[in-house]
Formats: C-alpha cells, structure tokens, sequence
C-alpha cells in the first residue's frame, strides 16, 4: 500500500511537470498572462488613486463612497448583457476593444487633474465627485467586458486538466501587479505628481491591448443570433440546474458586498486611525498583496490536499478573522496581518471556484453562465460600497468619528460568520 501511495506521488508530480512545461511552451498563455499583469497593475494603481483623490476633493464618507459605488455599478447593471456579447464576438477583440477605451477614460481623468479639477473643487465637491464618478464608471463598464472575455478565454487556450495551476498564476500575477506593485507605486506617484499615477495606468492599458492582439485563440463556431433574452433565459436555466454553481454566485455577492464595505472605507482608516500618508497607505495594501501572492502560490496545492469542499470551508473560516481583526485594532501592522489572511482566504475561495465552474459550464454558454455568475458575485459590490459610507456618516454623529469608521468592519466581520454557517450546511463541491 505504500508503495502504491509512492507510485501515485511520483504519477502526481509528473503530471504537474507535465502541465508546466505545456504552460511555458504555450505562448498564447503566456501573452495572456503578461496581458494580465500589465492591465493589473494600472488597477492597482487605480484602486489607491482614485479614492485618494476622492479625499482630496472631499471629507465626506458617503461622497467618497460614491467614486467606490460608481466603479462597482456596473457589475450590476451590465454583467448580463457583457455575457450575451461575449459568447456571440470574438473575446480577444473584446478584450482589445475594451483597454481602448479604459486608454480614453485614463486620458480624460488625466484631463480633469491637470486642469486642476481636484485642487480647485473644494468649494464644489459634488461636482467633481460626480465628474470623477463618472469616469470612474465607464472604466468600470470597459472592466466588466475585458473580464468577462478574459475568463472565457483561459479554458480556450489550457487544457482543462491545468486550469487550477493556470488560474493560480494568473490570480498571483494580478495580486503581485494588482496589489503588491501597484498602491505602493501609486503612493508614490501621487507624492511626485498627481497626474503621474494615471499617465501609467493608460500606458498599461495600451500595453495590455496590444499583447491581447498577440494571442491566438481557437476559432469558435459563431453562435447562431436570437433576442438576447432567449440567450441570457439559457444561461440562466442552466445555472438553476446546477444549484451548487448559483449558491457560489450568491455566496459571492454578499462576501463582496461586505469587503467592498470595508474597502471603501480603508482610505479613511489609513489616514484618520493609522495615521499614514499616501505611500504608507500604498504600503499597507501590500500586505493584502502578499497575502493574495501566497494564496495564489499554494492554494492549487491546498485545492489538491483539501480538495474543492475542503478548501471553501477553509476560506469561510478565516473570511470573518480580518474584519474583526481592524475593527479592533489602531496599530498598522495589526491590520497589515488582516489584509494579508483576507486576501490569502479570498485566493483559495477564487482558485477553487472558478476553476470549478470553468470545467463544467459547456462553452457555448460560457460567457452567459458566467456573466450571471459575476452580476450575482459582483453586482452587490456597488451597495456594499454605499453601505460603508452610509454607516459610517449615520454612526458618526452618536459614535463619534474612530468607532464609526470601525463599525463597517463589525457588520462585515458577523456577515461573514453568517456566510460560513451557511456554506458549511448547503455548499457541496465535488470533484
């Protein structure tokens, strides 16, 4: 028997050797991949930029939750109908089409900070809350058709057999560009100059559209054209048919809900609790970073030991573990080490479950099934957004400003609980 356990090691490492040398030798992976870490890191550099400048715009919680909300709206708005466009058109031209336009929106945003729109508006912040929302809004709808073409693309270029490794360096490559390179490097552009940070992220747009253009991709056989609403009444159908995929979606959508609470309001916690500055701030999402790098690295091999089921329920154990952690605490190491087991946890729940999902939804509803699995997942990411700014200004005036900001931590910190009750009753991943 346990030579036969050796036999079945030796059999499982020559697999996975076998799958890596596939991956460096597919340069349509590897173009996808340096697509990826490109396009990231102007996210990156996105995600601590744009509510920085919300703050220097204004002090109020719910105006600056309203840039957040604004990014995530599209998620709701239009992850169906991105679905239906991306099973009926060619994916790579999508993605291609859509860093285009994140170039032209970048361009304008650029615009808007040279011309002294964030310096200037203070006695008009509503009005430059609402421009930058606005831009901040049609990135987002230029994100949700990239996305979308770009998870449909993956199992087109890898053999199913490799998508968990696959999925893993591409979820770190966007953790190591996305969060660890990315805020710090904004930091410290915003320090130099406050137009800088979004002159990189239009040249990483541009970059990422170009390398898109490289990839080779199977030639699909063009759906045959109906009203959307039979295309999109397939998709759903077939998501209601299996009930493990659509509880995932709706799991998704809450746990997002939640950390976008908390999100939004980081930036003030920052600089009103840890008193940082915009590199500190950088800085601290680098925890988050690490956290997302180390998931990324050993979560296909906790997938492997703990199998899908095993490594859900690990994740919805430590998801309530950080929100508790910077409700509770005013020193930055201490909330370093909760972004970091965040972003770690949320690493093996993404490894897990898309991989999941991209073996068994049939291609020809792909993008569809997985639209409406992202408009559940992603689509209460704009409320969680309002919700955390909302909070925190209801709560201020009885709380006080420091218990307050901690506030949305404790809703998301027993929400979470709430949600691991739940997947460890009703969620049954198989392999």
């Amino acid at each position: 028997m346990a030579q036969r356990g050796t036999q079945l090691d030796i059999n499982r490492d020559a697999l996975g050797n076998a799958v890596m040398s596939r991956f460096t030798r597919n340069r349509s992976f590897r173009l996808l991949f340096s697509a990826t870490a490109v396009s990231n890191l102007g996210d990156g550099i996105a995600a601590l930029a744009f509510p920085w400048l919300a703050t220097l715009i204004t002090r109020d919680p719910a105006l600056i939750a309203f840039v957040g909300f604004a990014t995530r709206l599209p998620w709701f708005l239009f992850a169906i109908p991105a679905g239906v466009i991306t099973d009926r058109r060619d994916r790579r031209r999508l993605m291609v089409q859509a860093d285009g336009v994140r170039v032209l929106v970048t361009l304008a945003v650029i615009a808007l900070v040279s011309g002294g729109g964030a310096e200037s508006s203070v006695n008009q912040p509503l009005l430059a809350i609402s421009a930058l929302s606005a831009l901040a809004f049609l990135l987002g709808c230029a994100e949700v058709v990239r996305d979308n073409a770009a998870q449909t693309v993956l199992p087109s270029i890898i053999d199913k057999t490799g998508l968990e490794r696959a999925n893993g360096q591409m979820w770190t490559i966007e953790q190591i560009m996305g969060s660890f390179i990315g805020p710090p490097l904004a930091g410290i552009l915003i320090a130099w100059a406050l137009p800088a940070p979004f002159v990189v992220i239009a040249l990483g747009f541009a970059l990422a559209a170009w390398l898109v253009c490289q990839i080779h991709v199977p030639v699909r056989q063009p759906a045959k054209r109906r009203h959307p609403l039979v295309e999109i009444r397939e998709g759903w159908h077939w998501m209601r048919a299996h009930p493990t995929i659509l509880r995932l979606a709706i799991m998704l959508g809450l746990m997002n809900a939640l950390a976008m609470m908390a999100i939004t309001i980081l930036v003030l916690v920052s600089q009103d609790i840890l008193d940082l500055s915009a590199a500190g701030h950088g800085v601290l999402l680098t925890a988050g970073a690490a956290g997302g790098v180390a998931g990324g690295v050993f979560g296909p091999r906790i997938v492997a030991a703990l199998g899908p089921m095993g490594s859900v329920r690990l994740a919805l154990v430590l998801f309530p573990i950080p929100f508790a952690l910077i409700a509770l605490s005013s020193n930055a190491w201490i909330v370093a080490v909760a972004l970091f087991v965040e972003m770690a946890a949320g690493l093996i729940w993404n490894i897990t479950t898309v991989s999941y999902r991209q073996r068994r939804i049939p291609d020809a509803l792909l993008g569809r099934v997985n639209s409406l699995y992202r408009f559940f997942g992603w689509g209460m990411m704009p409320v969680g957004a309002l919700a955390g700014g909302w909070i925190v200004s209801a709560a201020e005036p009885g709380l006080g400003h420091d218990l307050a900001l901690r506030l949305p931590y404790v809703v998301a910190s027993l929400g979470s609980v709430a949600l691991g009750v739940y997947g460890w009753a009703r969620l049954r991943l198989s392999h």
